[in-house]
């Protein structure tokens, strides 16, 4: 069976590190610039970056709405950093303006974990993600990173702080064909979150 292909998002942020990240789980990988992309792809990675500089380009490229129109026929979405405030209904600590394309039943905070001289790496929980017990504990890089206030009943917790400050704050959820997490899984080495997307865009 051939394998799907995954776009990702080629605006601004972490494309090239999502785009390895996917090759390495086996997943055929293009970038979307344009709607022509968009249209040829299975499914789409949202890279970490800058949530409000991605919401301008997504504008001024005609993106924003094919993609919010392909989201709500089933297109299967993965978003990390940038990537979760962009899927988020509704966003805190947002700019004048800022638009998100939605999809996700959920709050965001924007940069609720600091500036950027405050990105830390943390240990989560993450009991959904399917790891066993003998498998190292998942640590996640955070970089300006927000975090989910709330939640509707159709989305899915996948992962928690569970030390420090932030402990129970949540960091990656899912609802439906959507996934998002707070941290950088495509800069920390660790596939658990690539292949979590991937097995999901072989169940649609």
């Amino acid at each position: 069976m051939t394998a799907p292909v995954v776009g990702v998002l080629a605006l601004q942020g972490d494309v090239a590190e999502h785009s390895r990240a996917l090759q390495a789980c086996g997943a055929r990988v293009a970038t979307v610039r344009t709607l022509a992309q968009l249209a040829s792809v299975d499914a789409l990675v949202l890279p970490g970056g800058e949530s409000t500089t991605i919401d301008k380009l997504l504008r001024r490229f005609e993106l924003m709405d094919p993609l919010r129109e392909q989201i709500r026929t089933g297109l299967p979405v993965y978003g990390s950093c940038a990537g979760m405030i962009l899927l988020a209904d509704r966003i805190t600590g947002g700019i004048a303006g800022q638009q998100t394309i939605g999809g996700l039943d959920v709050t965001v905070r924007r940069n609720a974990f600091g500036r950027q001289v405050d990105s830390f790496e943390e240990r989560l929980d993450a009991p959904a993600l399917g790891a066993a017990a003998t498998d190292p504990p998942m640590r996640a890089v955070f970089i300006r990173a927000p975090w989910v206030a709330q939640h509707g009943p159709d989305v899915q917790v996948l992962a928690t702080v569970s030390t420090g400050p932030a402990a129970g704050k949540i960091v990656a959820v899912r609802q439906g064909a959507l996934m998002a997490t707070a941290f950088h899984p495509e800069i920390s080495g660790d596939l658990r979150i690539h292949r979590a997307f991937l097995r999901l865009v072989s169940q649609r």
